[in-house]
């Protein structure tokens, strides 16, 4: 029998948002005795407890002064039952059809960890690609992953050395879950699109008036990741390294479309030279990857870039 305790960090949205996200889950095809779903209200301006009377069997809600998404997450694990630990944001929800199909393939492959995929969409594919069984340090070393820890279902006790880091309001995510994926010894892979994301103006990853936190946060991560990586065997060293590429790579392109300015970026990079951390490390991870790092590498090529990238659409 699987037990998924299923983590809600809440903190000041419309109380339609988290009934929609509970039903969400409520809608599964699990079992009571296989479920757990906890609230963490991050000191919320009110409590919302009272109105969820209609999930008092279901739910567990818990209360606690404003600390921020990363101590909530950790109270959440700390709290936790189930073997498996499946993390939504509160404005979110799970897609019905594709997380069955996850909960099918945990249940016939108890792995550490399952990694499937994020949609804008309300309804998603019914065919899926599922690959073999890996280990976490192959996924990370072999692919870009994507950083969200609400994309993975894992096993509570490979996340016992895992801790979110307080403070850290952007970024928390990919420290957490390359740690994580260094701990994992089998990792099941689907394209399952099983999590709705919402998008809209108070979402995190869409304030842009934040910039300065969200580049110091981010730089933080690249760093500790770094220094983490320098510690490894040679094999899960080559698979941090890539992730922290990437996190620069992004960094930087974040750095131009936040600020518009070449003085800054300069400013920027020679902080990452300080730390060997630029240029970018001369790696055929993706066509994309390369095609930065050269224009990186020049003072014309990041004219360019200053140039494109505030033209870009906004990703998320």
């Amino acid at each position: 029998m699987i037990s998924i305790s299923f983590i809600i960090p809440y903190y000041n949205l419309p109380e339609g948002m988290l009934k929609e996200c509970i039903g969400s889950i409520l809608s599964l095809p699990l079992q009571p005795q296989e479920r757990e779903i906890i609230i963490v209200d991050d000191g919320s301006a009110c409590s919302v407890e009272d109105k969820l009377q209609t999930y008092t069997d279901d739910i567990r809600y818990i209360r606690k002064e404003n600390e921020g998404v990363s101590v909530a997450r950790n109270i959440g694990m700390q709290e936790a039952k189930g073997e498996y630990i499946q993390f939504v944001d509160a404005d979110d929800k799970l897609i019905k059809e594709p997380y069955s199909h996850c909960i099918e393939l945990i249940r016939n492959t108890p792995a550490d960890m399952l990694m499937f995929d994020f949609t804008t969409a309300s309804s998603s594919s019914h065919v899926y690609k599922d690959e073999e069984p890996m280990s976490g340090t192959r996924v990370m070393s072999s692919r870009n992953i994507h950083g969200s820890t609400c994309g993975y279902l894992f096993r509570k006790t490979i996340s016992q050395d895992c801790q979110f880091t307080q403070g850290v309001s952007y970024g928390e995510d990919e420290e957490f879950t390359s740690k994580l994926l260094l701990q994992a010894e089998s990792v099941l892979v689907t394209d399952a699109k099983a999590y709705f994301y919402r998008q809209h103006e108070r979402s995190a990853t869409q304030q842009t008036d934040k910039s300065d936190k969200r580049l110091s946060d981010t730089r933080a991560v690249i760093s500790r990741l770094h220094h983490l990586a320098e510690t490894l065997p040679k094999e899960k060293q080559d698979a941090l390294q890539r992730r922290v590429a990437q996190l620069t790579m992004d960094y930087i392109y974040n750095v131009i479309r936040l600020t518009k300015s070449g003085d800054i970026l300069d400013n920027k990079l020679d902080d990452l030279r300080g730390e060997q951390l630029f240029p970018l490390p001369d790696e055929a991870y993706t066509p994309k990857y390369v095609r930065f790092r050269r224009l990186t590498n020049s003072s014309l090529g990041r004219k360019m870039l200053l140039l494109m990238i505030p033209l870009m659409k906004k990703e998320r």
